[in-house]
């Protein structure tokens, strides 16, 4: 057989390159294309995390000079349903903004004590968002950053650990809260849960309900995501930080929640803070079944 010229020789070489360059492209590029989308998502991720960081911050502290330049217009009477009025908007605002979609089962009471499971901070910005609300909360939560400062904006009824809700001052508040016409949640389990199970109720936190003989509904509260976990990520328990625990939501993208209502009309509830503490439990635990 004659001897390959130089040139058919180079046209060989040039050949099996070009071929084995073909088979390399088809073996790299779906990998390729995969490391393009990580990249391409881990940026949109980090834009957003930031943006949501930033819009809730600057908006808030907005929001708060609102507030301290709006509520002393108001007259006395009016100033506790005014600030539930803000929160509602804000925290219509910062659902938005975070990615929190919001499904309900019932209708929401339009007034009255309102009893509700405790998973987390968002739990506030979910019922607030749907209706003005004002909310129970130990004395503790006064000092959070930024959360501490919108409680405080929005009229909260601070109770301390040692200070029972049988006591006249926080019955008296309470009562002028309702007399606003603004619904006043509480969280007996007294500290929030993984989600797992309704902790059991502190029947000291109903005895308002007792005295006051006013409407109380229950509600029930649930999240899910599709990127991570509800107990670690959403609800917020255990001895968890603030500050990294609302940055790492912030790159969720997004939050469902679910909000279940027990029927209207409302009663008043008969019997002692004890059972009424196990009934509403009970709704509870039934309506997240």
């Amino acid at each position: 057989m004659p001897a390959k010229s130089k040139c058919e020789t180079r046209f060989a070489t040039r050949a099996s390159w070009l071929v084995a360059i073909h088979q390399a492209r088809r073996w790299i590029a779906p990998w390729a294309r995969c490391l393009c989308y990580d990249a391409a998502k881990a940026m949109r991720t980090a834009f957003l995390g930031t943006w949501r960081a930033f819009a809730v911050t600057f908006f808030s502290l907005c929001a708060l000079v609102e507030n301290a330049i709006t509520i002393p217009f108001f007259a006395p009477a009016q100033r506790l349903h005014a600030r539930a009025g803000w929160l509602h908007r804000w925290s219509r605002f910062a659902c938005c903004v975070v990615g929190i979609r919001i499904t309900t089962r019932g209708a929401m009471p339009p007034s009255g004590l309102l009893v509700s499971n405790h998973l987390s901070y968002l739990d506030v910005l979910v019922l607030s968002s749907i209706r003005p609300c004002v909310f129970v909360a130990k004395r503790d939560v006064a000092g959070w950053p930024f959360f501490g400062w919108l409680a405080r904006a929005a009229g909260t009824i601070f109770v301390d650990r040692e200070q029972r809700l049988s006591s006249p001052a926080v019955v008296d508040l309470v009562r002028a809260t309702l007399a606003s016409g603004s619904v006043v949640v509480l969280f007996p389990e007294g500290t929030s849960s993984d989600g797992s199970t309704v902790l059991p109720f502190k029947s000291a936190l109903l005895e308002s309900a007792v005295q006051l003989r006013c409407p109380v509904a229950s509600a029930s509260i649930q999240y899910a995501l599709d990127d991570g976990s509800v107990a670690d990520e959403v609800c917020y328990w255990r001895d968890m930080t603030l500050v990294p625990h609302l940055l790492n939501l912030f790159f969720k993208r997004e939050i469902r929640s679910s909000c279940s209502f027990s029927p209207l009309p409302l009663r008043i509830r008969t019997g002692n803070r004890k059972e009424i503490a196990r009934e509403l439990r009970e709704e509870i635990m039934w309506m997240r079944s």
